[in-house]
């Protein structure tokens, strides 16, 4: 997986760990053709249970496909979270 913080992109692997500073512009993105998955802890917890479950039906209404833009970031926003401008 490879993780873009504060515009630097930093390729993390498998059972490696990367701390996020509070307040920092990322991203996460899968560039391979295999499934990732990522244990993230979030401390102290200003996201709760509601907003991983808004982002899995994001993920579920696309049907395998990448969430659709708009309905993530009003996710987002609803949850207190400001999105980052889209990357070109």
């Amino acid at each position: 997986m490879t993780l873009k913080v504060n515009a630097k992109a930093i390729d993390v692997g498998p059972g490696q760990t990367l701390c996020i500073p509070r307040g920092a512009v990322h991203r996460f993105d899968n560039y391979g053709d295999r499934d990732v998955k990522a244990l993230c802890v979030i401390t102290p917890a200003v996201l709760g249970p509601l907003y991983f479950r808004k982002v899995a039906e994001a993920f579920r209404a696309a049907a395998g496909g990448s969430p659709e833009q708009t309905r993530m970031m009003e996710v987002m926003r609803r949850h207190g979270l400001t999105p980052a401008p889209p990357q070109a």
